[in-house]
């Protein structure tokens, strides 16, 4: 039997390929047409990217929104294909965990469950409803996918990790050389600031921390200021709050007070030579920082003045509409509706919130924004035991050490913007990716650690007592 479907595998392309040399000879009108071909060539990279799920999938999920999202040629079709790449990478990754029932469940993926059920809840009172409904099914793949296939590529943790820190290194230095050249590839300055303040710096500091070679350490470290010095150039204050919120953690948990003294004192040098050497030009980049970063042009109104229209318009909206809200992924701009596809990923937006957490209020109502809130609770404490973990054993090396770091640059910087729950956005796939991964290795108590052999998750006893016990 095994040697039959050896057999028929292996004569499969060839079928495949005569078949289509006899549909090119009968039809040749689709195969001059430039959007078949297209399709056929997406057809058969998202086939190869299946067949070799836990290598290839997720990269070429992230290429698909990537693509769809940013300010670069040949978005539009993408801005389907992604979701054809979502929903396809969703079932096969649910039939795939099944077959090798090595995954477990527990509170997290419960919630996540509970936030949809309360999407589509919302969706059925929406003044939209139809919108809502696709809404709150594209939430359903993404947690499906994030839930089943998603953590698969656990199987080979080291690999996964040194390709996102490598894709990370990889987008810096694209993103300063386009920039550099006056393209703004992705799309405005907020998706920069957030992509590398959340995404890049974060993991690139500890990308090289965990470098087992010197010249590895050295090319991460550059990259990492060079994410740093992006975030700088993005003048967005969440993306600054991110970035320096969770490499702050890092270093107190790992008890580096010499080395966040060392840089603090080193930023004051650098200022200090500037403002003697050039007072002029010290005092028009202090003005530009204050009331361009600080104030975003908003001094009268204080340093969240420019927050404070969206801020209280979603309120409004929520006074309005207490319990189920707008509807899942729709707003209400006056008495109109229309539907939220993400701040960052479209410029056609017609009213921001202000906040990632206010936007799911309005969404949902006071009712159904307690599974989110849920969420987001057990996400907070799986963040709060990665860091007392590592405060404990010094284990920077240790899988959820990344992970934690992107969920803390996240849940702030998703504080003044909206992004978290707007599943079209890039940021928002790989976020919620990275958490679900995070429930996986996580360090589970103090007695226990866990390590992965050929994919199985295992448990082992660090304290003598529990060993002989």
């Amino acid at each position: 039997m095994d040697r039959a479907l050896r057999i028929a595998v292996a004569g499969l392309p060839v079928i495949l390929v005569v078949a289509l040399i006899i549909l090119a000879r009968s039809l040749p009108s689709y195969f001059n047409n430039q959007q078949y071909l297209a399709g056929f060539i997406f057809l058969q990279i998202l086939l190869v990217c299946l067949w070799s799920y836990e290598r290839l999938f997720f990269p070429f999920l992230m290429i698909a929104f990537l693509w769809a999202g940013m300010d670069v040629p040949m978005t539009q079709p993408w801005t389907m294909g992604r979701w054809v790449v979502l929903g396809a990478g969703a079932f096969v990754g649910f039939v795939r965990a099944l077959r090798m029932g090595l995954q477990r469940f527990h509170l997290f993926h419960l919630a996540a469950l509970f936030c949809v059920g309360s999407a589509l809840v919302s969706a059925m009172v929406s003044v939209v409803p139809q919108f809502s409904l696709m809404k709150a099914f594209s939430l359903f793949l993404l947690f499906m996918y994030a839930a089943w296939g998603g953590r698969l590529v656990l199987r080979d943790p080291d690999r996964f990790f040194r390709g996102l820190l490598l894709a990370c290194e990889i987008g810096v230095y694209v993103s300063a050389f386009a920039y550099t050249l006056g393209l703004e590839i992705w799309g405005n300055v907020n998706s920069l600031g957030a992509v590398e303040g959340v995404i890049g710096a974060p993991l690139l500091l500890w990308g090289a921390l965990v470098a087992p070679t010197k010249n590895l350490r050295v090319r991460r470290a550059v990259a990492c200021l060079g994410a740093l010095y992006l975030v700088y150039f993005s003048v967005t204050r969440a993306a600054m709050l991110a970035a320096g919120l969770s490499m702050l953690a890092l270093l107190l948990a790992l008890r580096r007070n010499k080395l966040i003294l060392q840089g603090l004192i080193g930023a004051c040098c650098v200022l200090a030579i500037t403002a003697i050497a050039t007072p002029t030009r010290f005092d028009e980049v202090k003005t530009s920082f204050v009331a361009g970063v600080i104030y975003k042009g908003h001094q009268a109104e204080g340093l969240l003045g420019s927050r404070l229209t969206p801020w209280q318009e979603t309120v409004r909206v929520i006074q309005e509409n207490p319990y189920f809200g707008s509807g899942f992924g729709t707003s209400i701009s006056g008495d109109k509706p229309f539907g939220e596809v993400g701040t960052f990923a479209t410029t056609s937006i017609k009213r921001e919130h202000g906040s990632s957490y206010l936007a799911i209020t309005e969404w949902v109502g006071l009712l159904g924004i307690l599974p989110f809130a849920l969420l987001t609770f057990l996400l907070m404490q799986a963040i709060l035991r990665v860091y007392l973990f590592l405060r404990r054993t010094g284990n920077v090396s240790h899988y959820s050490v990344p992970l934690m770091m992107v969920m803390i640059a996240g849940l702030a910087h998703a504080g003044f913007e909206d992004w978290l729950f707007a599943v079209g956005y890039y940021l928002t796939v790989l976020f919620w990716v990275l958490a679900f991964l995070l429930m996986d290795v996580m360090p589970e108590s103090a007695s226990y650690q866990t390590t992965f052999v050929h994919g199985m998750r295992f448990r082992y006893a660090t304290d003598p007592a529990v060993t002989q016990h």
